[in-house]
């Protein structure tokens, strides 16, 4: 039997994807040691797993260099990969907004050559080009963006909120929503067809935990 390989997003969120993914039996206990190690392996199930950047776990799903992933929708909208999305996990649930000071509300809704900083600069402009028809200029920033309207660099910014006290903190209130976020489960289209009835079973499983939760 082929291993079947996961990438997981670094972080928070690969700690509760595996948690989910113990409670169906899919367990790796090489994770859990401290150790150097690059990718970790369940011997008995023929499992991999590593972590990986988020933004880089779409790539190596697409490529086949993992069957499987777990990332946020936001990274997904993002990178615009060719993959199968199976499974939304429920995790990491926030949003990704439009946020600025108060009085661009007005702006926001019929203005023209405003500038947007964000991280996102693929959905931003599919939000303002395509959705909205509205040109405006799309700054790519790779820091905490909600710096760039208190020190001019843009008008508002697109960024994802979960709670939305930075912003608050900062004199910055949510203006539109663009879309709900969370974490979603996709896998390689090639993977899907070789290993249908392994992964199709872990989907099922996968799908009544998180109904039952």
């Amino acid at each position: 039997m082929r291993y079947l390989t996961f990438a997981l997003a670094k972080g928070r969120l690969a700690d509760k994807t595996m948690e989910l993914l113990e409670s169906i039996g899919f367990s790796c206990d090489e994770m859990k040691e401290k150790s150097r190690k690059l990718i970790f392996t369940n011997e008995d199930l023929k499992l991999k797993f590593f972590l990986a950047k988020a933004s880089d776990v779409p790539t190596y799903v697409e490529y086949g260099a993992a069957d499987i992933g777990v990332v946020g929708k936001d990274t997904l909208l993002e990178e615009k990969r060719n993959l199968y999305e199976v499974l939304n996990l429920g995790i990491g649930n926030c949003r990704m907004v439009v946020a600025g000071p108060e009085e661009m509300k007005e702006t926001l809704k019929f203005g023209q050559n405003f500038r947007v900083a964000t991280k996102y600069p693929n959905i931003a402009k599919e939000y303002f080009h395509f959705n909205k028809k509205q040109n405006v200029e799309i700054i790519k920033l790779n820091g905490s963006v909600e710096l760039a309207p208190i020190v001019g660099l843009s008008e508002v910014i697109v960024d994802i909120v979960e709670t939305g006290s930075t912003l608050r903190e900062n004199g910055l209130v949510v203006l539109e929503e663009i879309c709900p976020i969370s974490a979603r489960m996709v896998v390689n289209r090639v993977s899907m067809k070789i290993e249908y009835e392994r992964i199709t079973n872990l989907i099922e499983k996968m799908k009544k935990i998180i109904d039952n939760e």
